[in-house]
């Protein structure tokens, strides 16, 4: 086990047994309590995965082991049909087919209301108190089936590298609904960044720049000749494209005086370029000096060396590890910066680099919200007949899509586990596995949530902070969603042999672990365990928030 992971398990162990605790006195598994612990005995030794060597050759064929790892990391965890279609290639066989298998769209269309123009709002001052509650309910209303619409993409794509580089980016080029307060514009955003998720990083950066949900998030839209607003100027010197250190305050100022006039259309929510309001005098941005406009400072900011080596650093631990590898960083940018900022060339040198496949790097990774919750959905062949109660799911886990926290984003890694956060997952998997059975349809106005239930699953994610703000047929189709969602333990287990209500044999249970966990678990299990309750605590050991 790497130092890093020590240290992970560590700070989880005493959150794994409050967690566990509060399971069993639930009654999370249909087996005794005793089934939720680990045992620590001698006669019961951990069962170890087998470690895979780094140093094979690209041209090694992968086994089933590597092709989860590698899908896993650059997508979320695979399905049956996704892992056989890339067991048996080669590694660079596995990452072309990945790369040309990317697309620019989303394979479902957007929510109804998306494809009607944006409609004139008038100005908050103008509206009554009434008008004003009717606007913030549609509003929620629409960002809520927003992100649903968005995890349904997730689950249902042939793609899962577009969704995850359109996350990547969406934590990136950050715009928040909270501030935007148009969810047509955060919809048009997400096509935007997926559009160009693997396309070219200079292209997308010009466009980011320009989109209308970021001119309102950072102010742009009011940014004017003699009284330059520096937010975006500031932001996409430090988070887009340099980071810091690379740039003055004096740089900011005048890059945030080429940016005035850009701004959107109040009625239709288009950019335009206010020729009026532009500063059309010199300016002199990292040493050169000209009459810029805000176009020709992103191509100032591109030509920097700094700009590929910042984005290639994020990849790296976004796919690779916290820990970048300054020699590796420095050779990928630079193929990077060659191919002209081409967003394939960087993740061909990426998921080619022996660091992506180096055993070291197994388990470096926490997953976030999203993959946890969709990987598992994936992983486990979860039925379901409408994602919203996902939503809220990640939401509760702490990654509210289209409402980063801030400007910088999720800051991730580590900081995704926390005593109130790994609880809060092990609750999530806790709920999601306890639905084996589909539920009736139900209207909570009429009485509350049925007994019984999805085993009452229904009835707890509908709690969820927010929910209320759905309106009663939103109510309604979540619970009626919830109650729908389901896991056929014995279905899954088939495929390693074993029954749901049987222990499983030694063979069985290193196979079970190897295609669940990334690396061993964090303490050894007892091996009288029934299948589906040595599935459920491997589920519950900290290893598998863990990629």
């Amino acid at each position: 086990m790497s130092t890093r992971a020590q240290t992970f398990f560590l700070r989880t162990t005493n959150f794994a047994a409050i967690s566990g605790l509060l399971f069993c006195l639930q009654g999370a598994f249909a087996a005794s309590p005793a089934a939720l612990t680990t045992a620590s005995s001698a006669s019961s030794p951990p069962e170890s995965i087998l470690s895979t060597s780094s140093s094979a050759p690209s041209a090694t064929r992968l086994d089933e082991d590597q092709a989860r790892f590698f899908l896993t990391r650059t997508g979320f965890a695979p399905n049956p049909t996704e892992l056989a279609a890339y067991t048996g290639l080669s590694r660079a066989e596995a990452v072309n087919q990945l790369l040309r298998n990317a697309s620019m769209s989303a394979p479902v269309a957007g929510p109804e209301w998306t494809s009607a123009p944006m409609a004139p709002r008038p100005r908050y001052q103008d509206m009554s108190v009434d008008e004003r509650k009717a606007r913030r309910e549609l509003e929620n209303q629409h960002i809520f089936s927003l992100r649903s619409w968005w995890l349904g993409q997730m689950l249902t794509t042939a793609n899962p590298l577009t969704e995850r580089m359109t996350l990547f980016w969406h934590n990136h080029f950050v715009s928040s609904q909270q501030k935007v307060q148009f969810a047509e514009l955060m919809y048009q955003q997400n096509q935007l960044l997926r559009q160009h998720a693997l396309g070219n990083f200079g292209v997308l950066l010009h466009a980011a720049s320009k989109d209308p949900a970021m001119l309102i998030y950072l102010d742009n839209a009011n940014n004017r000749k003699g009284a330059p607003n520096e937010n975006f100027a500031r932001e996409v010197m430090e988070l887009f494209a340099l980071g810091e250190g690379h740039y003055s305050e004096q740089d900011i100022k005048e890059a945030a005086r080429a940016f005035t006039g850009w701004s959107i259309e109040r009625e239709t929510g288009a950019f335009v370029r206010r020729a009026m309001l532009h500063d059309d005098e010199s300016k002199t941005v990292l040493g050169q000096s000209g009459r810029f406009d805000g176009d020709a400072v992103l191509d100032i900011l591109l030509a920097q060396p700094a700009c590929g080596e910042f984005i290639v650093r994020k990849l790296w631990g976004e796919f690779i590890s916290p820990v970048a590898d300054p020699a590796e960083v420095q050779r990928i940018a630079q193929a990077f910066r060659a191919s002209r900022y081409d967003i394939q060339v960087a993740l061909r040198e990426l998921f080619s680099s022996p660091a992506f496949w180096a055993a070291e790097n197994r388990a470096q990774l926490v997953k976030s919200p999203v993959e946890l919750v969709i990987g598992t959905l994936k992983q486990f062949n979860f039925n379901y007949a409408d994602p919203l109660p996902f939503s809220y799911a990640v939401a509760q886990l702490g990654q509210n899509l289209f409402n980063p926290p801030n400007v910088k984003g999720w800051p991730g890694g580590d900081a995704w586990i926390n005593s109130t956060t790994l609880l809060a997952r092990k609750s999530v998997l806790e709920r999601l596995f306890r639905a084996i059975e589909m539920g009736k349809p139900v209207d909570p106005s009429a009485g509350g949530m049925r007994e019984g239930m999805a085993d009452g699953m229904a009835a707890k994610m509908a709690r969820v902070k927010g929910q209320a703000a759905l309106g009663r047929e939103g109510q309604i189709r979540f619970a009626n969603a919830a109650a729908k969602i389901s896991f056929d333990p014995d279905a899954w287990l088939a495929q390693f042999g074993v029954q749901a209500d049987a222990p499983p044999d030694v063979r069985a249970r290193l196979a079970i672990q190897h295609t669940v966990l990334a690396m061993a678990p964090s303490s050894a299990i007892r091996a009288d365990l029934s299948g589906a309750a040595y599935l459920r605590t491997l589920l519950m050991d900290p290893v598998y928030q863990l990629k």
